[in-house]
This record gives structure tokens, sequence and C-alpha cells, in this order.
């Protein structure tokens, strides 16, 4: 369970850190299965996996790890991580998205500012990410790094000529930024409105992460071309499945694709290049 203190950081700085939440047996455990699943599908033409660009074929992320995986999707409906889950956004929860970002030595693509929410718009903003690190997280190796409260400020822009850019289009103000270093094992559960960013790996160790979302079981998505991905996956993970949705916002903005849905990656690489 979070404590009071987690409960309370999360909701003032959109963000808190549980350290040593796994042991070394269920992360080596993680590793091993996730190894297996590379090994034995580098050469399929099945998309379960994303290849860094022009770097002698290593992976960069696996695709729905918690889904297909037995002990990734144990982690991921363990009692223990549902607990604080549900701590956070309330008794019924749905199982959102999982995926293992792999951030190799000396290469792991940069993730530039941005927020969740603005790739899978929902009713509410009852949506949590779920970051458990698989090794120790520094600056130099691109640990996540975060802006303090932003989660309170609404929705940054994350459009140029009304085609979504993946990324926050302003300047961002980077003297609130947390620099979340940390051992293998811990876990940092992230609001979905919180501002993130991590920077290229420049050592020489890996940076794994295994990544899961989940969200009230009232936060309905809103449409977009990103839904049939996102909604592919989802499970009732915890209590009842409800048929009302819930709405805290206004209006949203919709994200609106040039040519076909890509991965963040290649969104953000196509808005630096200036070509949406």
């Amino acid at each position: 369970m979070l404590n009071r203190k987690q409960i309370q950081e999360y909701k003032i700085n959109g963000f808190t850190v549980y350290r040593n939440f796994l042991n070394k047996i269920t992360i080596e455990n993680i590793l091993n299965e996730v190894n297996s699943v590379i090994n034995s599908n580098r050469n399929s033409k099945e998309s379960i996996m994303e290849m860094e660009p022009d770097e002698n074929n290593l992976v960069r992320r696996l695709y729905e790890p918690c889904s297909n995986y037995p002990i990734c999707k144990k982690v991921s409906e363990s009692k223990k991580l549902l607990d604080c889950v549900e701590q956070l956004i309330g008794e019924n929860i749905i199982f959102h998205y999982s995926k293992l970002n792999m951030k190799p030595p000396r290469v792991g693509s940069v993730v530039e500012w941005h927020q969740d929410l603005t790739y899978y718009p929902l009713t509410n903003q009852d949506s949590v990410t779920v970051s458990i690190y698989l090794d120790k997280a520094t600056i130099e190796n691109g640990c996540l790094q975060i802006i303090k409260k932003s989660h309170v400020h609404g929705i940054n822009n994350h459009t140029k000529n009304g085609i979504f850019q993946g990324k926050v289009m302003e300047k961002v103000d980077e003297d609130d930024v947390e620099f979340l270093e940390a051992s293998a094992g811990t876990v940092i559960f992230m609001h979905c409105m919180s501002l993130h960013s991590s920077t290229k790996n420049k050592s020489k160790k890996s940076r794994r992460t295994l990544l899961m979302s989940y969200r009230a079981a009232d936060a309905y998505p809103i449409y977009s071309k990103m839904t049939k991905n996102t909604e592919a996956t989802i499970r009732l993970v915890r209590g009842m499945q409800t048929n009302v949705a819930r709405f805290s916002f206004e209006s949203f903005p919709i994200p609106n694709f040039k040519n076909e849905v890509k991965s963040l990656y290649d969104i953000q690489k196509d808005s630096r290049e200036n070509r949406i």
C-alpha cells in the first residue's frame, strides 16, 4: 500500500515514488521472459517490437508484455500493485495498456515533453501510468523526468497546423523538473496529465522500464484514430465494470494524425523534422 505521504505527493506533485517495490528475483524473471520473447521474435513480421532506427537491430520497445506474457501479466494484476492503484483512482480498475521501453546503451531514443492523456483522450483524468524500473535509472542513462505540479495546469498544446505532434509545442519551464533516479525495482506512479520526458541513454548500461496504464472503470475513451489501438487490450482487473461514463472536462483536444497512427517515437521524430 501507499502511505499517506505518497498519496499526498501524487495529489500535489502529480507523481510518487515507491522504492524497492519489486525484489531482484521478480526483476530477473521479467527480464528473462522479455529477453526470450525478443530473441524468438527478432525475425518475425509481427509488430510486437519496435526497433531503434539504424542501430544494429536494437530493440527500443516491446508492446503489450502484460497482455501476452505470463510473468509480466502476473505483475500487472498483483494485489500489491492494484492496492496502490486503487488508492489513486478508485476501486473499479481497467488495465489500459502496457509496453516495455528498452533504452539500449549509448542509444535509447529521446522522449520529448508530453502528457499521456493527449494520446488517448478519456472522459475523466482518473488514469495513472505505472513505471517499473528494471535497471538502475540515472540522469546519464535517461531516467524519467517530470515537471512537478504540471498535472493541475490543464492540457498543453501538442498540435501544429491542426496535426497532433506528440509533444508540447511551447517551451517547457523546467524550473520544477524532478529527475527520478532510482534503483531497479522502484515503481513510479504518475498522473496522466503530468508533463514528462527522458533523454538519450549516454551510459554503457541499459535502462529498461516496464510501463503499465490503468484507468477508472468510468473513464471511457473519447473516440480518435488512436482508440482502436489503445482499447484492443483493455480488461477489468479489479471491482466492477460501469455502464456510466463520468466527465471531468468541459472540452478536450482530440489528436488528429496526418497519416496512419504511429508510435510516440515516430510522431515526435516526424515533428522535429517538420514532416507533419
